[in-house]
């Protein structure tokens, strides 16, 4: 047999079952793969059917606000790429009759679509000859063909080689899952492989030589830089105090409690208050929290600030349990928060 066929027999038998596997309609491919962007599957399956359950098209997902779509994909991370679905949704609408594109360059020009998904919607929901070269498919590669290439497009460019030629005969869009799924569940990234499970150790190099995790060449991580803030959760008579972050940036277009710079002290936060004219009954300590980015660690320490009056002079909405459960997406950063205060 030959890699392909080994490969695509074990799929058949091993496969993981997803919801989006059932039914592999160009957008439901296009939807897990945004999705399934920088986010482990077990969390996706949960965002994937309900996201679904409110959007079925690309032509009601159009016709949804923004602000709908980030409430739904509250706590799912990296936000714009729910901004950038809505936009895409548009611009089928208008440009493609309200359905996914298969053309490469037409996929390319819709935001949030690049190169790697460009692929993956090509191979797997429209059956092209395309081969999704990602951080998984690197490693499965580099330890089949012992590459050592340090170099990410150098590699990338390889790997895409290598696969292309490989696949001759098959759906492509079962080669590029069972690829996919070989990387997840076979070919683990820091522990050692499941060699003896695999369908490609008879055609991998550093299987034979024992030497699979040397491969690929490690990366140095990057030191994440690290900001300070505090956290004032203001509370009047239930109702809580919001704001929203800009149009661009960390957060876009997201909702947050208001936030000042650095981790104040208790009788910091009431100097503040005092200094702003905001009445104030009592601040209460709500602890500290952490939240990571993939560039950036927030450290910060929170405060519930019951008020007297309804502040109305800042730009706040305000809204109460119910409201913010329903209208306001709120970022996973605040989760310690919002649970704190009893909103979660």
């Amino acid at each position: 047999m030959s890699l392909e066929k080994e490969l695509i027999a074990w799929y058949e038998k091993n496969r993981r079952h997803m919801p989006w596997r059932k039914d592999p309609l160009p957008y439901h491919v296009y939807l897990s793969e945004i999705m399934l962007q920088q986010t482990q599957v077990d969390t996706v399956r949960s965002y994937y059917l309900r996201f679904l359950k409110s959007f079925p098209t690309i032509a009601a997902l159009a016709e949804g606000s923004e602000e709908e779509v980030l409430k739904l994909w509250e706590g799912l991370g990296y936000y714009s790429r729910g901004r950038n679905l809505h936009k895409a949704a548009e611009a089928m609408v208008a440009n493609f009759a309200s359905q996914v594109p298969m053309a490469k360059e037409d996929l390319l020009s819709l935001p949030g679509i690049g190169e790697y998904t460009s692929r993956a919607i090509r191979a797997i929901a429209f059956h092209q000859k395309e081969i999704a070269v990602d951080g998984n498919l690197i490693r499965v590669y580099a330890r089949l063909a012992e590459d050592k290439e340090d170099s990410l497009d150098k590699i990338k460019e390889s790997c895409e080689d290598y696969f292309r030629h490989e696949l001759k005969e098959e759906d492509p869009s079962k080669f590029n899952q069972a690829l996919m799924d070989i990387g997840e569940m076979v070919c683990l990234p820091k522990a050692l492989p499941l060699c003896s499970q695999c369908p490609l150790r008879a055609y991998c190099a550093s299987a034979e030589d024992g030497t699979m995790l040397s491969f690929p060449t490690p990366k140095k991580a990057k030191e994440k830089r690290k900001e300070a803030w505090t956290v004032l959760v203001f509370d009047y008579q239930g109702e809580f105090a919001l704001e929203k972050r800009p149009e661009t940036g960390l957060l876009a277009s997201l909702y947050q409690f208001p936030l000042a710079a650095g981790k104040l002290t208790l009788s910091e936060v009431e100097t503040l208050l005092k200094k702003e004219k905001i009445p104030f009954e009592k601040v209460e300590d709500l602890g500290t929290a952490q939240h990571v980015f993939s560039h950036l660690v927030w450290d910060l320490q929170g405060y519930r600030i019951f008020l007297e009056n309804k502040v109305t002079e800042k730009p706040w909405v305000w809204a109460n349990k119910a409201a913010m459960k329903k209208s306001f997406p709120v970022p996973s950063a605040f989760a310690y928060y919002l649970k704190a205060v009893g909103l979660k």
